[in-house]
């Protein structure tokens, strides 16, 4: 890693963090006293090359997943004085220190000085899920279990993808949410898209500005409803309208759930997207 030459916060470094892991035997992203988190191990990583620190290295994270839940390219920021980048020594490589001292569940891809304005979260402009579903047309792939949600009845992802694009657009996705005070449920699902693949297995693909909690399990659920027969398209939009969040069609489990990909803007308009962001979120939280 060379020494960075660009974007300061605070005085501190600001570096852009790529990263993958497998989410199975973690209790999800965020640290927490006493568990086993993805955050936790990449903090205690980062503190043996940094030295300790009062406030997590300013960690953010572009999109924070449960227990259980995969990533496939994760992004996260963090922020570094001169004096903790002095203590790089004669070994800048960060990416391969990181690497070595953590479990192969999680694996850095990049760790670089961040461009202007970058912020992990409030800069991003959608993020991207995928689900997996084995029904029972999927030959069972022992290195797939941790991987896919595994189902003993067909379902049909014709009738799924097509009920499925009712929900796209701008809409109150409360229905589909685990509400939080203070915290929005409008959403924009810019995309949605149910098919089989080459192996049989069903997956799941959606990109919104933001998810919220709960919301893509519990879309999966309901079209998983869909393609068993057991609701149709009417089913689904009036469970949308309803804007109210109900246990009409079960959340599933997490395993099947992978975060695939985070977007951002040009480098020129990183910081005027995360202003942007901020200013919803300080007018929901209003």
């Amino acid at each position: 890693m060379s020494q960075p030459v660009s974007h300061k916060v605070d005085g501190l470094t600001r570096f852009r963090v790529d990263f993958a892991y497998d989410g199975t035997d973690y209790t999800g992203w965020a640290k927490q006293p006493g568990l086993k988190t993805v955050q936790g191990d990449l903090l205690a990583a980062m503190t043996t090359i940094f030295g300790p620190t009062e406030n997590d290295f300013g960690m953010r994270i572009a999109g924070r997943t449960d227990a259980g839940v995969h990533a496939a390219n994760q992004v996260a920021h963090v922020d570094l004085s001169d004096a903790q980048l002095k203590r790089l020594g004669r070994n800048p490589n960060v990416v391969a220190r990181l690497n070595h001292m953590m479990s192969e569940a999680i694996r850095i891809h990049e760790f670089k000085p961040a461009a202007s304005g970058f912020d992990a979260r409030f800069s991003a402009i959608y993020r991207r899920y995928r689900y997996q579903i084995s029904d029972n047309f999927a030959q069972k792939d022992p290195k797939q279990m941790r991987y896919v949600l595994n189902l003993t009845y067909a379902l049909d992802p014709v009738a799924m993808n097509e009920a499925a694009q009712l929900l796209l657009g701008l809409n109150d996705f409360a229905s589909f949410c685990k509400t939080r005070a203070g915290a929005t449920t409008i959403r924009d699902l810019k995309r949605i898209k149910v098919r089989r693949n080459s192996q049989n297995i069903i997956e799941i693909e959606l990109k919104a500005d933001a998810f919220c909690h709960n919301m893509v399990r519990s879309i999966v659920g309901a079209l998983i409803a869909v393609g068993a027969g057991k609701a149709n398209q009417a089913d689904l939009k009036r469970t949308l309208e309803r804007a109210k969040r109900v246990e009409t069609y079960k959340t599933v489990e997490p395993k099947g759930l992978t975060l695939i990909e985070i977007g951002y803007p040009a480098d020129s308009r990183l910081g005027i997207q995360a202003e942007r962001s901020r200013a919803r979120r300080t007018l929901d939280e209003a």
